[in-house]
């Protein structure tokens, strides 16, 4: 029998460093523990953008994968627990809501929580949606404990995230990836070589000559996207006519104010948003907005005027085009991380598209024939999470009510996609959420933004005619929100928990 040829992967490159780059080693590492070289190429002359530092709750698998203790993580960090996201003068100024991680409450028959809740408020209950939330509960009294396992608790509803330092968590990972046979390489890629008919990448080459080929690169350049789009000419989706911002100014400050509260905040402002994460060691700002409508001078004015605290640092300013590449996988580089595209931290899924890059390569992992079908599918499957992510965010902004402001008039005017319009439509009509194939934020997400910006339904789930009425229904929302707010308070606070477990310096 004639031996088969060869075709695995033995080498692969990455292009660039910080958090995709050594997320990117990282898990490599522990799904590939032989039998092919991994090398990462970084300069530390070329810095990293560094202001992702809020998560959504999926990080906790890739960690748990890796097999990363989290009290250590969260030490080596300086990180927080993450219950959801409050947003503030979104749907109007004065107004505040609470996107949480997890469902609200537990239902107790066919009809989702949040029906009961619609029928008892037209009874004339006042109890808001955010106090059937497990999250909000714990995360406005400032207490934290992870989910109990009894699914009959309360306390089994919420699911959690982190904060944390960027910029440590990369080192943090670079020791994993080091100690796991990954080759570093400090230098600037100064070229990049094509090979034979297939135009595939077949080398880098450094500013000091040094050649670095290998059969799979990938591009965790930012957004230079050194290889996809410099190398490969790929091309680029702009999505600024649905998510106008462009800019953003961050800077650190002390903790101040109400300290280490287990959430991230979203202020809108006159040009767009100002986030609040908070550390252990500090404050994470930033200000997110429209460069049509603000100057830079004036955005670092209102950011530095809306601190907790002093600031740590001189402003850092990024410039960005929401939108994604047309191909995510093309040839033989995939695109992870801000080279893919960039997607505004809003919803803070910044970390998160790049945990799923590396998903996805590890799902259509391919052999050095580079199969189109696969290329194809991991394309297909990229694209249509990302444009889903898009949705969402457009949804906040689609749905203020706010006029006061130019960029908030532009925005509740504007067009949106059949996709988003079709769920805000359905939704305004029956109070039922629709749920599309790769949806990554599921329906206590969308709903938590639809009632927190007024989009308010007109009638109920029909199920509801058949229910007991709306007395039954204010009975089990004042309940739910009783024995919410009661096991909230039974937890300890968010910086005695991570003291308790080891996760902080006393």
């Amino acid at each position: 029998m004639e031996q088969a040829a060869d075709t695995a992967i033995r080498s692969i490159a990455i292009v660039g460093g910080g958090t995709a780059g050594w997320m990117t080693a990282a898990a490599l590492a522990h799904a590939i523990p032989r039998g092919c070289t991994i090398t990462l190429i970084e300069s530390d002359a070329i810095g990293t953008v560094g202001v992702g530092e809020a998560t959504i709750p999926p990080i906790r698998v890739f960690n748990q994968t890796l097999g990363i203790d989290e009290a250590e993580f969260l030490r080596e960090t300086k990180g927080s627990f993450k219950l959801g996201i409050e947003f503030v003068d979104w749907a109007r100024t004065g107004q505040r809501y609470f996107h949480p991680f997890g469902t609200f409450g537990k239902p107790f028959d066919l009809l989702a929580v949040h029906q009961h809740w619609l029928a008892a408020r037209a009874g004339g209950s006042r109890v808001p949606l955010d106090e059937l939330s497990m999250a909000w509960g714990a995360a406005r009294h400032g207490r934290f404990a992870p989910p109990v396992g009894d699914p009959r608790s309360v306390a089994s509803t919420f699911d959690y995230a982190y904060h944390f330092d960027a910029g440590l968590y990369a080192a943090f990972l670079r020791r994993y990836a080091e100690a796991r046979r990954v080759e570093r390489i400090e230098g600037a890629v100064v070229d990049v070589a094509l090979g034979g008919d297939n135009g595939h990448i077949a080398s880098v080459t450094l500013a000091d000559g040094r050649q670095v080929a290998a059969d799979l690169f990938v591009d965790c350049s930012g957004f230079r996207g050194l290889l996809i789009e410099q190398a490969l000419g790929t091309g680029y989706e702009d999505w600024t006519h649905w998510l106008p911002c462009d800019r953003a100014v961050a800077v650190p400050c002390a903790t101040g104010g109400e300290g280490m509260t287990p959430y991230t905040r979203s202020t809108a402002r006159a040009a767009g948003w100002q986030w609040r994460i908070p550390l252990q060691h500090r404050t994470g700002n930033g200000y997110v907005y429209c460069s049509r409508h603000l100057s830079d001078d004036e955005a670092a004015a209102t950011l530095l005027a809306n601190l907790d605290g002093p600031a740590l640092g001189d402003p850092r300013f990024l410039r960005f085009t929401t939108g994604r590449r047309t191909k995510f996988w093309n040839r033989n580089v995939v695109a992870v991380g801000l080279a893919s595209g960039f997607m505004e931290p809003l919803e803070s899924t910044s970390i998160h598209l790049i945990q799923a890059a590396i998903a996805k390569l590890l799902a259509f992992f391919p052999t050095r024939d580079f199969d189109p079908a696969v290329v194809d599918e991991y394309n297909r499957v990229a694209i249509t999470e990302c444009e889903r992510i898009r949705d969402f965010l457009i949804l906040h902004y689609k749905l203020t009510q706010r006029a006061d402001a130019p960029l908030w008039r532009d925005c509740a005017a504007m067009a949106i996609p059949d996709t988003l319009a079709m769920k805000i439509d359905h939704f305004h009509s029956t109070g039922r959420l629709i749920a599309r194939d790769m949806d990554l934020f599921g329906p206590a997400s969308w709903l938590a933004v639809h009632i927190g910006q007024g989009n308010d339904p007109r009638g109920g789930d029909p199920l509801l005619a058949y229910a007991t009425g709306a007395q039954t229904s204010s009975g089990f929302v004042d309940r739910l929100a009783g024995a919410i707010d009661a096991m909230a308070r039974s937890m300890p606070g968010h910086a005695a928990y991570l003291q308790r477990i080891g996760a902080s310096q006393p």
